[in-house]
């Protein structure tokens, strides 16, 4: 088991490096310059701002210098829109309330997508299948920006307590989270479903039900720890998609965090902060496929060869 998370865990650092390294030289391959605003800047300012920020270097010596401070001293580099302020810090004050909004999501994504996927595997090809993956089906084609305002205004507006905008009390997180969970419980439940029809007609599963074994006995002990496979493979880039790249739903609910971060850093072209999220994004991919990786091999002991 050791030797199988050392080798992920070696694949996942080289996916992380070449991520990283693609983006740098993509991001300065975009058309413009992060210092062109509204108006042009006479050319010895542009200089010496280029100097100033190691811009004006070979691409490979800024290739080098970059992963050197990654390396020595965990430095992303300044923001070069945001004057004064480091990468590492708008990441550390975005990251904190994307991952909470993104822990609460994805539990409520399992906690409502995996009874609804047994249900409607144990009782497939009957109404309730039907009315479960018919919910599920809506679930996955109405888009977030359009779940959003309809929360907003169903509930936002009309239970006391709840906030439609900002994130200065504890019910802000509720209906971004609702939001977010509802989509990612209706794949959870139609992923569950698939998983656990195909293992309900194993013939493990047929002895189990010959030898007299219950319902549940037959759902929770033999069925559900290979049933639960292909939902399983799907959390961990879900999981780590809701922390950074739910920027619709942090748009809508005007949320601080990590999503409106994305879509600001391409639109100024801002370097160092792209590859900085960037870099956070592939660390989360890779922890939780790692993660997801580890209980695959836990529930089907034969992937750990």
């Amino acid at each position: 088991m050791m030797r199988y998370i050392a080798r992920r865990v070696g694949q996942g650092l080289l996916v992380l490096f070449v991520l990283e390294s693609l983006t740098f030289f993509l991001v300065r391959a975009l058309p413009g310059n992060p210092f062109l605003g509204e108006r042009k800047l006479p050319e010895h300012v542009l200089s010496q701002l280029n100097s100033l920020y190691g811009l004006d270097a070979g691409l490979w010596e800024q290739f080098s210098r970059y992963w050197k401070a990654i390396l020595l001293h965990g430095d992303f580099g300044p923001s070069l829109v945001r004057e004064g302020i480091q990468v590492s810090e708008i990441i550390a004050q975005a990251f904190p309330v994307s991952f909470e909004l993104g822990c609460l999501a994805m539990l409520l994504a399992v906690v409502v997508g995996i009874p609804a996927g047994m249900v409607a595997a144990y009782r497939c090809n009957t109404r309730t299948d039907t009315l479960l993956m018919l919910s599920a089906v809506a679930g996955v084609c109405i888009p977030s920006f359009v779940l959003a305002p309809v929360l907003g205004i169903t509930l936002g507006a009309h239970v006391p307590g709840l906030s439609v905008a900002g994130w200065d009390n504890s019910l802000c997180i509720l209906l971004p989270a609702v939001t977010l969970g509802l989509v990612n419980a209706a794949y959870v439940a139609r992923l569950t479903r698939a998983g656990m029809v195909e293992t309900l007609a194993s013939d493990f599963v047929r002895t189990a039900r010959a030898k007299g074994a219950g319902p549940r006995r037959i759902l929770w002990v033999h069925a559900l720890r290979s049933g639960l496979l292909p939902a399983v493979s799907y959390m961990g880039p879900a999981f780590a998609a809701l922390i950074t790249g739910s920027f619709v739903v942090e748009s809508c609910f005007q949320v601080p965090g990590m999503g409106l971060h994305f879509v600001n850093a391409t639109t100024d072209r801002d370097y160092f902060l792209i590859q900085g999220l960037v870099f956070c994004y592939g660390v989360l991919i890779v922890a939780a496929n790692l993660a997801v990786d580890i209980c695959q091999a836990w529930l089907n002991p034969r992937l750990r060869s």
